[in-house]
């Protein structure tokens, strides 16, 4: 079976944004919609007294209308998508982690409901790039497109295999060209330990770095080769390079190493000031 695409939901704006987005995804992909809310059954701030009864029954009429609501508008946007909708106990970080190895793709908003929850669903974003075990895309902007180019971070390190796959493959559904970003601050080193000069040329480096993002996509280019692909190298930071370009393409595709606390400087800083959606994948 396709794994499916889930969709964490909390009733929010950016949340239904997010969920027609999934659904596009999901039927690129023809794949199943999973459409998740998670609630916690206890009050944080009050951890020893259970909530009223009638909280929970006005809970899960509302609850019910919200995933009601996240339903029609996934049918508006994909209506030949196998979709479901459910309910889970818990907190939404690690709710939506717990079912990450059964998903293709994890999609949330980028804020939640205003206040103290839009507080809170930005940290279930920070916390899903850096933990989650499938790729988890932020969408980001007022109105997501689905058009246009996939912008992908390229480092021209080792180890950016499931970033250049995922991002070809993406634009190889959409149908789309592939703008392959490499920004770099000072000359790359090829070996560790090399040591990086404290006066070079800017302009050769610049053509050696544009060797090396070369290098880097030959292969994919011909296991992908309906895939248009535009290389673009720029003398920045990464982060500050895929946030402008974020404002030209329809997506951007960024690696991050993982770690426990954060997904890393570049996933960061999209997650943050991006045009567009982005899809963070863990390598």
């Amino acid at each position: 079976m396709t794994p499916a695409v889930i969709v964490g939901v909390d009733g929010s704006a950016s949340s239904m944004r997010a969920t027609a987005w999934a659904a596009y995804e999901a039927a690129l992909r023809d794949a199943p919609l999973r459409i998740v809310h998670a609630t916690l059954r206890w009050n944080e701030r009050l951890p020893l007294v259970r909530q009223p009864h009638r909280w929970d029954a006005e809970r899960a009429v509302s609850t019910g209308m919200m995933l009601d609501r996240a339903v029609q508008r996934a049918r508006e946007c994909a209506p030949g998508v196998d979709m479901s909708a459910e309910l889970t106990d818990g907190g939404a970080e690690d709710a939506l982690t717990a079912i990450s190895d059964e998903a293709a793709l994890i999609v949330v908003g980028s804020r939640g409901r205003g206040g103290f929850a839009g507080m809170l669903l930005g940290s279930v974003g920070r916390h899903l790039t850096a933990r989650a075990a499938c790729p988890v895309a932020i969408v980001r902007g007022q109105r997501p497109r689905h058009g246009g180019e996939v912008a992908v971070g390229v480092t021209g390190l080792p180890g950016q295999e499931a970033v250049l796959e995922f991002a070809f493959r993406e634009a190889e559904l959409r149908g789309a060209g592939l703008r392959a970003v490499h920004a770099w601050s000072h000359p790359a080193t090829r070996t560790p330990g090399d040591m990086q000069p404290l006066v070079y040329d800017t302009e050769e480096v610049g053509q050696e770095e544009g060797r090396l993002l070369a290098e880097s996509l030959a292969g994919w280019r011909d296991k992908h080769p309906d895939v248009p692909v535009r290389e673009d190298v720029r003398h920045t930071s990464a982060g500050a390079a895929l946030v402008r370009v974020s404002a030209d393409v329809g997506l951007v595709v960024v690696g991050a190493r993982g770690g426990l606390l954060s997904p890393g400087p570049t996933a960061h800083a999209l997650t943050h000031h991006a045009r567009c959606p982005i899809v963070v994948v863990r390598h």
